[in-house]
Formats: C-alpha cells, sequence, structure tokens
C-alpha cells in the first residue's frame, strides 16, 4: 500500500467514526509514527510504506477511531513550546492553560517562590521554572501517577536523566538548555489540596477541575471516557475546588503576594466575588483567544485597585 494511499485510508476511516479533525489526525499519526512529512507525503506519495510502519500506523488508527485522543496515542502533547509526556492518569494540556502561564509570567520575578495546585502533568510549574530565572515551585496532586508523570516531564525539560523510556519519540525538548540545576528548582508533593503543603509562596496557581458533575456526561469522548474524572469534577456547581483553594492560600501566600486561577467560561463572577470576600484586590478577569473568561487572578493584602 502506497503512503498516499493509507493516508487517504486513515482519514476516510476516522471521518467515519465523526471525527471532526480526521484529516489532521490521520496525517499527524503518519508523521509521528512513520516518520512522513506531509511534503513528503505530497512529493512522494506513491511511494510504498513499508509493512511494519503500515501495520503501526493501522494500530493506531484502531485506538483513534475508539476516540481515544491523539496526544494519548502519540504520548506527548506541546505546551508552551515545550513537549509533555502525557498518559491516562494526567489530563492532556490545552492551549487555553497557557493564557494562565502567560499571565502568571508576566508577574514573576527571580527568586521567586511557586506553589501549583492540582498540577496533573505539571505543565503549568515546569513551564514558569523553564522560563524563569532562580525561581523555585512546589506542585502538589492528590494522585502520585499523575505526580509520577510531572516528575518525569520536570527531568526531560527542566534537566537530569529521563526516569522512563516513555514517549521518547517526542526527542529532545524545544527550546534549548535547561539553566544548570533547574530541575531541583522543582519538589513534588502528594496532597489532598492543602493537606501537606508547607512554606509561603509570592505565586499560586492553579487549573483545578471546574468542570460540574452532571455536565460531565455531555463532554466529548475523547474528554469524557479518556480523561482522569478527578481532573474534571468540579462538584455540583463546579467551583468547590475554588471555594477551597481562594479561602486556603490566605494562610500560604506572602504579603502581596499573588493568586492565579484557570476557570470556566462562565465562573467568573461567582470566583471574583469569592476572592473580593478573601481580602484579594487588583482583581483581574483575563480572556483567551476566543473571548471567553479564562483566568482570574488577584492579589492578597494590597491597597487600591488599579489592575481592575
Amino acid at each position: 500500500m502506497t503512503c498516499r494511499e493509507c493516508y487517504e485510508n486513515g482519514k476516510k476511516k476516522l471521518g467515519q467514526t465523526g471525527i471532526v479533525e480526521a484529516e489532521t489526525d490521520a496525517r499527524l499519526l503518519l508523521e509521528q509514527l512513520c516518520g512522513l512529512s506531509f511534503h513528503d507525503l505530497l512529493a512522494h506519495g506513491d511511494r510504498e510504506l513499508p509493512e511494519r510502519s503500515r501495520q503501526l500506523y493501522e494500530a493506531a488508527l484502531a485506538l483513534r477511531e475508539r476516540r481515544i485522543p491523539l496526544q494519548r496515542i502519540l504520548g506527548t502533547q506541546d505546551f508552551m513550546g515545550l513537549t509533555f509526556l502525557v498518559n491516562g492518569q494526567v489530563l492532556i494540556p490545552r492551549q487555553d492553560t497557557e493564557i494562565l502561564v502567560e499571565e502568571a509570567l508576566r508577574e514573576l520575578h527571580d527568586g521567586m517562590r511557586i506553589l501549583d495546585l492540582c498540577t496533573g502533568s505539571g505543565c503549568v510549574l515546569i513551564s514558569l521554572l523553564r522560563y524563569s530565572s532562580g525561581c523555585r515551585g512546589v506542585g502538589t496532586d492528590i494522585s502520585p501517577q499523575a505526580l509520577a508523570v510531572a516528575k518525569e516531564n520536570a527531568g526531560r525539560i527542566l534537566g537530569g536523566p529521563s526516569q522512563s523510556g516513555a514517549g521518547e519519540a517526542a526527542g529532545r525538548m524545544p527550546g534549548g538548555p535547561a539553566p544548570a540545576g533547574a530541575e531541583a528548582a522543582a519538589d513534588w508533593i502528594r496532597s489532598d489540596m492543602w493537606e501537606n503543603v508547607d512554606g509561603v509562596f509570592d505565586l499560586i496557581v492553579s487549573n483545578p477541575p471546574y468542570i460540574r458533575t452532571r455536565d460531565i456526561p455531555g463532554l466529548m469522548p475523547e474528554v469524557r471516557l479518556h480523561e482522569p474524572i478527578q481532573a474534571l469534577d468540579g462538584g455540583e456547581d463546579g467551583l468547590a475546588f475554588y471555594r477551597n483553594i481562594i479561602s486556603g492560600s490566605r494562610a500560604y501566600l506572602a504579603r502581596e503576594g499573588k493568586l492565579f486561577l484557570e476557570i470556566g467560561y462562565d465562573q467568573a463572577r461567582s470566583i471574583v466575588g469569592q476572592m473580593e470576600e478573601a481580602g484579594f484586590s487588583g482583581i483581574r478577569v483575563v480572556k483567551d483567544y476566543g473571548g471567553r473568561d479564562r483566568v482570574v487572578r488577584g492579589v492578597l493584602g494590597k491597597d487600591g485597585s488599579e489592575d481592575v
């Protein structure tokens, strides 16, 4: 079977399954698993695809037909110009969460101490440490399996040896060499929210579960069936974790410390109200690239509201 025939067959199979991005997914699987770039497909599509590559491609297509996310099949996801390992134990990093990192980076100065609650793959904390200097961070999660993924990502992106062979197809991480000793700047702690957190932090960031329990059955199969439920379910109103984070953060933020939260598109008003009641000022809601409310940030114990 030629390369073009494999691609056309893959595109047709995924399209019949109802996958909206069937063309893109078929191409990316061929590119990542068989080393066949889009240019190769156009210029040399009449070449026979080696049998082993064809079998690998067909097996990956079968997984995607079952609505297993592309990132789960490939084992990686790009985020903030870095490549993160992902598996079924962590939420796949999404572009919307880059807004959270970008906003935190605006306030991040050398030597600051950062806490990332519900860290998952570690993408938020690792990105902040990767693009700053002399900062230290703590990432917490209730899942030891998620923390194992975060540690693996820290080793690959911030420096130090990889702890397993998972995701080797991702190759070297982009962005140049990590600063010397950068990996040591991250600590990973199993904690049910504040349970095992200790110390004072200049920044607290979190992308907590915020989907209403009743809304989960209506999510896309890729999310509903293949993302860890504990990374999605935010309780009856979707705000359970925010109440905990906002009230608890007061005991762990330095004076004029800053809190950054990723939120659902319709949750800004409630979360702003909670932060005001908890004594935060300078509260600002930041929209994502689609124009939806995505991040709320505020300052603890600061007078004035020039950022509102």
